[in-house]
Formats: structure tokens, C-alpha cells, sequence
């Protein structure tokens, strides 16, 4: 086959399509419209660049739809040609996203998108959202908004700021009834909710949690709660360990209780290691922090947490 035919051939068959030929399904709820999460048993794999690229969540493999027949089937680039050729026809099951509409200019810097959006208040759409559907007790949402951690985004949706070292926005974490994605042109790094100087930092995989399991643990004075936006970029393994190289740190991995979770987590017990710092693993009764606080709430565990949030 001509290297024409095959570039041909890669424009025409995704990683979507392999990976469910072969029993994968994606998990929506870990999903967003730029990473795919497929699951099948306890294989994790990540389908990024418009369906053209992977990665899987447990290991260092990645690559393109090739690779990725590869590394699934097993052979050579012949035996991966021969698969992919054979899914031409095939019509994966993708989701359809609906992206909110912008009303900024998107280009418009970080900066001036972030500033151009209101703070959450009372009643507000984004509000109800975070304190009815996500359980989120107001005193702790309060604590976020005055720390300026929040803006209110389209159709009820929430913003979540993620900063540099100097503290400056360079991007956020987009969470809503219906969406789930993060600022377009923006970086990850870390959402930091309490006392940056705090010693025992609690590494969560998302903005939602670490409010999550601020409220289980009445917001901690000793404690900073961390989210990374669910990635591991540089900057955000970076930005970590300057923050776990002060003396007498603990770093808490409070990552989600199932496979990506432990990936995660392990990167963190590695991080504490060459750091030498402690490190202790904080596992959620239920998969995420934000389900167990929902959990919580509805039996009463939480009198402070309203129990009205949707299921």
C-alpha cells in the first residue's frame, strides 16, 4: 500500500472505531468532547485529537489508530493495516456534544474571558446547579467564590480556575448539567482551594471534588485542596512538586477510587518519594468525592449539605 493509501486510511478510521470493534464502550461521565474515556474491564484507553490519536490511562503506550491495532491485537504494522482496513465501514457510537455557546470573543485571552464572566450568586443558575445537583454546601462554595476560584459559564455551567505559580489564571476546568470540557486555549496546572502554605495537600481530579472532600472534612486549616482537571501535564507535575518540597509536607492522594485513580495515584506516591516527603492514599467510599458527599447527604451523614440534588 502507498504512503498516500495509508495516510488516506488513517483519515478515514478512528481510534473510536477500533476500540469498539474490540469491546470497548465509553464511559460518558469520564468523558469529554476533546478525551474520550473508553473502558473495557479494568483497560483504560483515552482517545484524544478528533479521534486520531490515544493513550493509554495505565501506561506510557500512545499513538495513532495504527499503533493503537497494534498494541490492542498484538503484530506488526502489517497485521494493524490489515485490522484498520477491515473498519472502513464501521460507524462507531459517539456522542453527540453539544458545546455551550461563547459569548466572548474567543480571541480574547485567558485573562479577559475569565474576567468577563460573573462570579456565582445566589440563585443563579450556576449556583443551583453546584448547591442542588452537585451538593456542594454553600459555606464551602462561598469559601471558593471569595477566593475568586469560580465564574459562572454558559447555561448553568461552572468555571474553575487553574494558575500558574504566580498565581495568575491560565485556564479553567468546565463542568455543567450538560457539559464537561476545559477552556479552549487554556493550560492546565492546578485548582487550589484553602491556604496555599498549607502542609497537607490533598490532590484530587477534579475542581468539583476537591470541593467534594473540603466539605466531608469541614475545610481543614491544615489542608489545601488540589484538583488537577483530570490530566498530568508538566506544568501540573511541576507545580505539585514545588508545593510538596517545602518541609514537613504530606501529600494526600485523594484520587478517584477506581483503575485511573491508582494510575494517578501511584504518580503521586512516586512524586512524594523523590520529593521526600509523606504521602497517604485517601480513597472515596464511593468512585468520586462528589458522589460520596451526594451519598452523604441523603443519609444524613452531612446536616449541612442539602439533600435536594438530583440523583
Amino acid at each position: 500500500m502507498e504512503k498516500a493509501e495509508i495516510e488516506a486510511l488513517r483519515g478515514r478510521v478512528g481510534c473510536a472505531a477500533v476500540l469498539e470493534h474490540e469491546g470497548f464502550a465509553i464511559d460518558l461521565k469520564e468523558s469529554s468532547r476533546r478525551a474520550l474515556k473508553f473502558r473495557r474491564d479494568n483497560d483504560i484507553i483515552i482517545v484524544i485529537h478528533d479521534d486520531k490519536g490515544w493513550f493509554d490511562a495505565r501506561s506510557d503506550a500512545k499513538g495513532d489508530v495504527f499503533a493503537l491495532a497494534s498494541y490492542l491485537l498484538g503484530g506488526g504494522f502489517s497485521e494493524a493495516l490489515v485490522t484498520v482496513s477491515g473498519l472502513v465501514a464501521f460507524k462507531p457510537s459517539m456522542p453527540a456534544w453539544e458545546r455551550p455557546a461563547r459569548l466572548q470573543n474567543i480571541n480574547a485571552t485567558i485573562t479577559e474571558r475569565w474576567d468577563h464572566r460573573k462570579r456565582p450568586r445566589r440563585a443563579s443558575a450556576t449556583w443551583t446547579y453546584l448547591i442542588q445537583h452537585r451538593a456542594i454546601p454553600w459555606h464551602i462554595l462561598r469559601k471558593a467564590i471569595d477566593a475568586d476560584l469560580l465564574r459562572e459559564g454558559p447555561y448553568g455551567s461552572m468555571w474553575a480556575k487553574h494558575v500558574d505559580g504566580s498565581g495568575q489564571v491560565i485556564g479553567w476546568e468546565e463542568r455543567g448539567p450538560d457539559w464537561r470540557g476545559f477552556s479552549t486555549g487554556g493550560a492546565k496546572q492546578l485548582f487550589l482551594l484553602g491556604v496555599t502554605e498549607a502542609l497537607r495537600i490533598c490532590v484530587t481530579e477534579a475542581a468539583i471534588d476537591a470541593m467534594s472532600l473540603a466539605a466531608i472534612e469541614e475545610m481543614r486549616r491544615d489542608t489545601v485542596y488540589v484538583s488537577t482537571g483530570g490530566g498530568w501535564s508538566p506544568l501540573t507535575a511541576r507545580a505539585l512538586e514545588t508545593l510538596a518540597s517545602r518541609r514537613e509536607t504530606q501529600l494526600v492522594a485523594a484520587t478517584d477510587n477506581n483503575v485511573q485513580g491508582e494510575v494517578f495515584a501511584d504518580r503521586i506516591r512516586q512524586m512524594a518519594e523523590v520529593v521526600a516527603c509523606d504521602f497517604s492514599r485517601l480513597r472515596p467510599r464511593a468512585e468520586d468525592w462528589n458522589e460520596e458527599l451526594k451519598d452523604r447527604a441523603i443519609k444524613g451523614e452531612l446536616p449541612h449539605v442539602r439533600a435536594a440534588h438530583q440523583r
